[in-house]
């Protein structure tokens, strides 16, 4: 009798470009001074609303105050939308596919005032 291998299904995980705008609190790691600051992060889920709520899991984790987060979509949806998306952009997606994980790509604080409007242009 031979035995099947089991195929393994495949995954429904996508990635996802969020926005996240997080406010000051204890231990938070943003510079002295700051008043907040934005997150740039791909995210990985079977849709946006379970990349949304464990990347804020993650975040409250890590120190963070999360208060806003904005989503702009799947590689593909950014694409049809006519962003541009570089080819470190596209590794740091693929290894958040690859390891079903949350990555910071990048963390702006905001001084004096400051919020989202003034330091983040639309994603491209």
């Amino acid at each position: 009798m031979s035995e099947k291998k089991k195929q393994k299904k495949p995954s429904r995980q996508q990635v996802y470009t969020l926005l996240v705008q997080v406010g000051r609190k204890d231990g938070d790691g943003l510079p002295e001074g700051a008043t907040g600051g934005a997150l740039m992060i791909y995210a990985s889920g079977v849709d946006e609303a379970e990349a949304v709520r464990e990347t804020v899991a993650i975040l409250k984790q890590a120190d963070l105050a999360p208060l806003d987060v904005t989503g702009y979509g799947t590689l593909d949806e950014r694409l049809e939308q006519g962003h541009d998306i570089n080819g470190e952009e596209r590794e740091l997606m693929a290894r958040a596919l690859e390891e079903n994980s949350v990555i910071v790509a990048q963390m702006t604080p905001f001084f004096d005032g400051e919020d989202l409007n003034d330091v983040a242009g639309p994603v491209q």
